[in-house]
Formats: structure tokens, C-alpha cells, sequence
């Protein structure tokens, strides 16, 4: 269980940091650039994992479920360092987080699951939660910074709650591969799009190791959290997990400077409790 206990913090600490680096590093070049080259290196990665560590294969459908979740993470990817870089960190990161627990929730409910009271809980903290953290000086209205880390944070955890709801579908023997396809699938959208828009996905060399770090962290990430869910309990991993966006939020109020209002930090607490809380199994 100790070992369950690391990995998964690890894992909560790789998530903030590679979002911190993601959205540090689509500040200073686009975010085409940033999502091709961040998951290169997450290939490049996961194919290390899967060639030197993990035995096996996967299945066409596996792979299939793989590249499906891809594309969610690539849109949800897209929107969160895009918030990260233009919005407010303390505001759309928690956002994204609980909107990405919420989706699989409720597509586990069409599908005749039944969560429990505690599920249930927490997602009704999220209701309270989106709202403290809405709010501002000018209040949402007013603020189009603000009201932007609100939709662009919705729509990063939508795309990383189907993102779950996809990857969760592949088997257990399939190893690592279906996050091989995952990212092989992000990469080409994201050449498609900027081949057919005509932008460029060249970053400048003084970016390259936030934009590699970012990378690096997000497929580490994935590793340690998929290594503890299969040592020990998966409550524990996906509780311990889920406060992924304390070190975003630490890491812009450190670097960035970025205020913290009380009732945004009330906010903060009542979102993490609730992805904990929906993180919880029906027992």
C-alpha cells in the first residue's frame, strides 16, 4: 500500500507539473507546436515503457479505444493550455479537474451503473465549487478573463473525461499500448489540423524544454498512476490522483504571481473534495 501511496502522489505531481509547463510553454509559442512536440515525447516515452517494461499486446479494439481517447485528450489538452496561458490558472485548472470527474460519472449512470451516496456528494460540491471559483472583483460577468477559464476549463475536462471513459474501455492485458495509440492518434489530428490550416507547429529553441518537460511529466504521469491502480487499491490511486491541480495552482501562484481570493480558494477545496468524493466506487 505504501508503494500504491507513492506512485500515486507521484502521479498527482507529474499531472500538475506537465499542466504548469503546458500552459507556461503555449504563453510563449502556439499551441499546435506545444501539443505536437510535448506528445512526441510522450510517445516516444510510452514506447520505451511498453518495448523495455511491459509484456504483451493489445487488440485492434483495444488500440481502437486507444486512438478515440486521443482525440478527447487532444481537444481537452487544447483547452486547458490554452486557459493556462491566456486565463486564469486558479480558476480553470480546478474546473477542468471536476468537470473530468463529473463526465465519466454521469456516462457510467446512462450506462445502468448506480454510484454511490458519496459519488453523489461530491458532485454535488461541484455545483458550489464552479461558482467560488467564478467568482472575482468584477464577478464573471464582467470579466471576460475570467468567464474564459470557465468554458475553456469545462470543455479541457470534458475532453478528459471521455478521454477516461474511452481508455478505461481497454483491457487489462492490453499493457501500455492503448496510451501508444492514444498519443500516436493526438499527434496526427494535431499535423492534420495544422496541415490543412496552414499554421505551423515550429517552436522556438528557447521554449523546447518547457514544451519537452510538459511532455515528459504527462506520460510519466500516466505510467505511475496505471503502475498504482494495479498494485493496490484503485479508490486510493484515484483520491490521491485527483488533487493533480494543487501543484498547477502552487506552481502559478509561486511563479506567476497569481492572486488568490478567498472564496476562489474556497472553491479550490470544495473542487478537489469533489473529485475525491466521485472518485469513490459504489460499494
Amino acid at each position: 500500500m505504501n508503494m500504491t501511496i507513492i506512485l500515486s502522489a507521484i502521479s498527482a505531481l507529474l499531472y500538475g507539473g506537465a499542466d504548469f509547463c503546458g500552459g507556461l510553454a503555449t504563453r510563449r509559442s502556439s499551441i499546435l507546436s506545444v501539443l505536437a512536440l510535448s506528445q512526441l515525447v510522450g510517445l516516444a516515452l510510452a514506447l520505451a515503457a511498453c518495448t523495455l517494461v511491459v509484456k504483451g499486446g493489445a487488440s485492434g479494439v483495444d488500440l481502437a479505444w486507444g486512438a478515440a481517447a486521443g482525440v478527447c485528450g487532444a481537444f481537452g489538452l487544447a483547452a486547458l493550455y490554452t486557459a493556462l496561458a491566456t486565463t486564469i490558472v486558479a480558476v480553470a485548472s480546478p474546473i477542468a479537474a471536476v468537470t473530468g470527474a463529473i463526465i465519466p460519472m454521469l456516462i457510467g449512470v446512462a450506462a445502468g451503473e448506480r454510484p454511490g451516496a458519496l459519488a453523489w456528494a461530491g458532485m454535488g460540491l461541484a455545483v458550489p465549487a464552479i461558482a467560488l471559483l467564478a467568482s472575482g472583483p468584477t464577478g464573471i460577468g464582467k470579466d471576460g478573463k475570467l468567464r474564459r477559464a470557465v468554458l475553456l476549463g469545462a470543455g479541457a475536462g470534458a475532453g478528459f473525461g471521455l478521454f477516461f471513459a474511452a481508455i478505461s474501455r481497454t483491457s487489462p492485458g492490453s499493457g501500455l499500448w492503448p496510451l501508444v495509440a492514444a498519443r500516436a492518434s493526438t499527434i496526427a489530428l494535431v499535423l492534420l489540423f495544422a496541415l490543412f490550416s496552414g499554421r505551423s507547429v515550429r517552436a522556438s529553441l528557447a521554449n523546447l524544454p518547457m514544451i519537452l518537460l510538459s511532455g515528459l511529466f504527462d506520460m510519466s504521469a500516466n505510467v505511475a498512476f496505471l503502475i498504482a491502480s494495479r498494485t493496490g487499491m484503485l479508490t486510493v490511486v484515484a483520491v490521491i490522483t485527483s488533487l493533480y491541480p494543487g501543484p498547477t495552482v502552487l506552481l502559478a501562484r509561486l511563479v506567476l504571481r497569481e492572486r488568490l481570493y478567498f472564496l476562489r480558494l474556497v472553491g479550490i477545496v470544495l473542487a478537489l473534495a469533489g473529485v475525491a468524493l466521485i472518485s469513490v466506487p459504489a460499494p
